[in-house]
């Protein structure tokens, strides 16, 4: 499977789709890897050069020691689209792959060319993912792990969909703590809120109307106002409409015409 070595990791991906198509890079959140996006991923190929990642400390990527930052986690994207041929594509992020979306936009803005931010924020409360940091360290991912998933999926969802939902949960469990830990101290540490006036491309905010972790109100109200030209459009979904709405998130994920 492809990966390229960067930064003390291996960074895996995979690229699939239409070959002389859009590029169109696809970020996970943190907890989840490039798996997040297999029930869009057959509609994407048909319009799109698609490229999956897993972050850093997810899935088959490495997961280095230490604190990561976005500026590491975007290195890392910026290294497999290189790897892959692609000079700029269309960045669709969830949660922590909106932010590392972010981040790309405003450090290296020829290499993006349109954002699709997805539950997402530049606001997050520091102290609070330090503690969550602490919680994982001290035990391990099972710590976290129901908390996690309540966040992730709305309860309707859940319980219409026990089995998806445990294997969500047993897949965060097999995951990297390091890794995790990690990807929380890119959260913590992010220094995106004053820079966002400086986004460039068009950018489409999406959110949840389920979603406890980052719903428009603040999160998508902020990025709406303060990224130029923003799109606001809120979905029926918790914190992963990729799982929860993926038929409502593919209509918005389109090549421009």
């Amino acid at each position: 499977m492809p990966h390229v070595q960067t930064e003390g990791a291996r960074i895996h991906y995979r690229l699939s789709g239409v070959e002389d198509g859009p590029a169109l890079v696809l970020l996970n959140s943190i907890g989840t890897d490039m798996s997040l996006w297999d029930t869009c991923l057959a509609p994407l190929e048909k319009d799109w050069r698609v490229l999956r990642i897993d972050t850093r400390g997810h899935g088959q990527s490495d997961a280095s020691e230490g604190d990561y930052t976005l500026a590491l986690l975007t290195h890392d994207v910026l290294a497999v689209m290189d790897d892959a041929g692609i000079v700029s594509a269309h960045v669709a992020g969830v949660s922590l792959g909106g932010m590392i979306a972010m981040q790309m936009a405003l450090d290296h803005g020829d290499r993006a060319d349109g954002l699709s931010l997805i539950c997402t924020s530049a606001t997050m409360d520091a102290s609070a993912w330090q503690q969550r940091m602490e919680t994982v360290r001290e035990g391990g991912l099972a710590a976290i792990a129901d908390m996690a998933i309540a966040r992730f999926l709305s309860p309707g969802f859940i319980d219409a969909n026990p089995a998806k939902a445990d294997a969500m949960k047993q897949a965060l469990l097999a995951s990297s703590a390091t890794g995790y830990v990690g990807a929380c101290a890119a959260i913590r540490d992010m220094n995106l809120a004053e820079r966002l006036g400086r986004i460039a491309v068009p950018t489409d905010v999406i959110t949840g109307v389920l979603d406890v972790s980052t719903p428009y109100e603040p999160h998508g109200r902020f990025l709406v106002e303060r990224i130029p030209a923003a799109r606001h459009h809120a979905l029926e979904s918790a914190h992963l409409p990729p799982i929860e709405a993926p038929e409502a998130l593919l209509a918005l994920l389109k090549p421009a015409v």
